[in-house]
């Protein structure tokens, strides 16, 4: 007999009474296009694939499930890029003074805006790939770059920061350290944070990086027009600080209003900071304590960014947080499609979605949550693989040795 209790635990919400005011305000469509026509100029630039799962759509019994796949995001193999490259543009345009009319890509890297701008360094904090992001940008822009990784960060992860020329410097503790001694550092050494988390006194900045992941927003509606389909029913976002989800469930509310897509949020169980926050329901930001021990290293954030839960808190129907087998399932799922869906490389923070989806439409007991979605054979479900192969060991370890296997008794064909 097949388990009645899932493995993984939610939290509804009602919309009855929302007020997505902020998220209108912090995600205008019009900034969108914006972000979009600048990210169009950077060399290399591509939209990347919406794919489709028709198969296991079928499987599972849902209408379609389509996949975001940022893992071919320009030379990153990340969504993060798109952030810090605008919060950049903004941070440049906004020292100069100069109008989105006149700023363009050949001239943000022109030898006159870094005469203008001096010596400048760029420095936040990460769990690798908005580090690897803004070392990107910053070495595009000819500046320096300094990241502050946690002491649990990969090797992996750090020499692909290194590569591109940024100094990392690595900080005893979890990934909420490295963000409060850069804080510090920064302030004496003169350094320009540019973080995709928010603080007292800190907020433009995460608002820009959260504006930029609008341009995949507005790629992810061009593409749904053109299968006929003018949203999605059901949106699943990975969190950690929560910029991602709040660009995401911002836009939706944004551009659709009280017909936005139904907007689950995923975490890990070790590092829930939203689920946390939507817990206590006092409308404030809670953080989770520890040492965040999760394989979803890109989502290992005990704080949340305070925007991005003023956003959150007023557009999430279902907040849900689930263990790293989840995620190391949607990372095997991904890589061994059904016949005839497209294969699909991700890495654990970006497949976890999938993997919460499946447990959301097998396991018994999670009628509850099923039947509040109304997930059915009707509904276009969007997930977003927010990463490819960024950690290539951990990558193999999932899906060559079978590390952090589904536990018996949630395999999908048990009998």
């Amino acid at each position: 007999m097949k388990n009645k209790t899932p493995d993984f635990s939610w939290i509804l919400r009602d919309r009855e009474g929302r007020d997505v005011s902020i998220a209108k305000e912090m995600f205008p469509i019009e900034v969108a296009r914006i972000a979009r026509r600048f990210h169009r100029q950077i060399p290399g630039y591509q939209m990347s694939p919406l794919v489709s799962l028709p198969n296991l759509a079928s499987m599972f019994g849902v209408g379609g499930i389509w996949v975001k796949d940022e893992a071919s995001r320009l030379e990153l193999n990340s969504f993060k890029v798109l952030g810090g490259s605008f919060a950049l543009y903004r941070f440049i345009q906004n020292r100069l003074g100069i109008d989105d009319s006149k700023m363009n890509y050949p001239y943000l890297v022109s030898k006159e805006v870094k005469d203008l701008l001096g010596d400048i360094t760029f420095a936040s904090a990460t769990d690798g790939n908005h580090g690897r992001g803004i070392a990107w940008a910053a070495q595009k822009l000819g500046h320096k770059c300094v990241i502050y990784v946690h002491s649990e960060t990969s090797k992996r992860r750090i020499d692909a920061i290194r590569s591109y020329g940024a100094t990392v410097k690595i900080i005893e503790g979890n990934y909420d350290d490295a963000v409060r001694q850069i804080a510090i550092d920064a302030k004496e050494q003169g350094w320009e944070i540019i973080s995709d988390t928010s603080w007292e006194g800190y907020a433009q900045v995460p608002t820009w990086i959260m504006q930029g992941y609008s341009t995949m927003m507005a790629e992810i509606q061009e593409q749904f027009s053109c299968q006929g389909i003018p949203r999605p029913t059901h949106v699943f976002v990975q969190a950690g600080v929560g910029a991602l989800a709040a660009s995401v469930t911002g836009f939706y509310h944004s551009l659709c209003g009280e017909k936005a897509p139904k907007c689950i949020v995923v975490e890990p169980e070790e590092a829930a900071c939203l689920f946390e926050s939507a817990r206590t329901n006092d409308g404030k930001p809670h953080h989770v304590g520890g040492a965040l021990d999760t394989i979803m290293a890109g989502l290992a954030c005990g704080e949340p960014s305070e925007l991005a839960w003023n956003v959150l808190k007023e557009t999430i129907d279902a907040f849900v947080k689930v263990p790293d087998y989840i995620a190391a399932r949607g990372m095997r799922v991904y890589a061994t499609p059904l016949k005839g869906d497209p294969f699909i490389v991700s890495g654990e923070s970006g497949a976890v979605t999938l993997g919460a989806l499946i447990s959301m439409l097998k396991e018994n007991g999670a009628d509850e949550l099923r039947d509040f979605l109304k997930i059915d054979d009707t509904s276009q479900i969007l997930l977003i693989n927010t990463e490819g192969n960024t950690d290539p060991v951990l990558f193999r370890q999932v899906i060559w040795e079978g590390s952090n296997p589904v536990p018996h008794e949630y395999w999908i064909d048990r009998d």
